[in-house]
């Protein structure tokens, strides 16, 4: 493994569990078993490897989701796929909430965390439209925006709330919402 994905595997599990400012750069250099030097020529920065976290964790949660998008049937499925692949990944021992809130609410206003956060949730917004879109939504973009509104609230409904059934409740949400923007 390469000093570049030993660092992101450090990053990716402290930043997660414990937080990005919480976390010093020594304590991820140590985990990853890298010279300090190796972080720097690599990332230049520890805001330019949170960056690089978050947009790890974007690219596996987006590939997961259109994995589920892909697979189910009709557009009306597709959306709702969304839905699904959210709950199993809240279902995975080890969630401990959306690794952009919670890094979110560490940042620091125009700070790389913003933007990457800025970046995730322009790619969950605009997949919503797509999808709204494809299913013949009347107005995509209102559509995406409540269902957007329900991803996010079931996230924060799964980590602070502890509440299991989050899952299954947004689904049938997102499927009232999704059927009122189709009649």
């Amino acid at each position: 493994m390469s000093a570049r994905e030993r660092l992101l595997s450090a990053a990716d599990e402290l930043f997660y569990t414990e937080g990005v400012r919480s976390v010093g750069i020594d304590r991820v250099i140590e985990h990853a078993g890298v010279a300090k030097a190796s972080l720097y020529n690599t990332f230049g920065s520890k805001d330019e490897l949170i960056h690089a976290y978050l947009k790890g964790r974007q690219d596996r949660m987006a590939a997961r989701i259109r994995s589920a998008v892909d697979a189910a049937g009709t557009p009306e499925a597709k959306v709702l796929a969304v839905f699904e692949a959210q709950a199993a990944l809240y279902a995975e021992s080890g969630y401990r909430g959306c690794a952009f809130h919670r890094a979110s609410a560490e940042s620091r206003p125009g700070d790389r965390v913003e933007q990457a956060t800025r970046e995730y949730r322009a790619w969950v917004r605009g997949l919503f439209a797509e999808l709204a879109e494809q299913a013949g939504a009347k107005d995509p973009a209102a559509l995406a925006h409540q269902l957007h509104l329900v991803y996010d609230g079931t996230g924060h409904a799964t980590r602070t709330d502890r509440d299991p059934g989050a899952s299954a409740v947004a689904r049938a949400a997102a499927s009232a919402l999704l059927a009122a923007a189709l009649a």
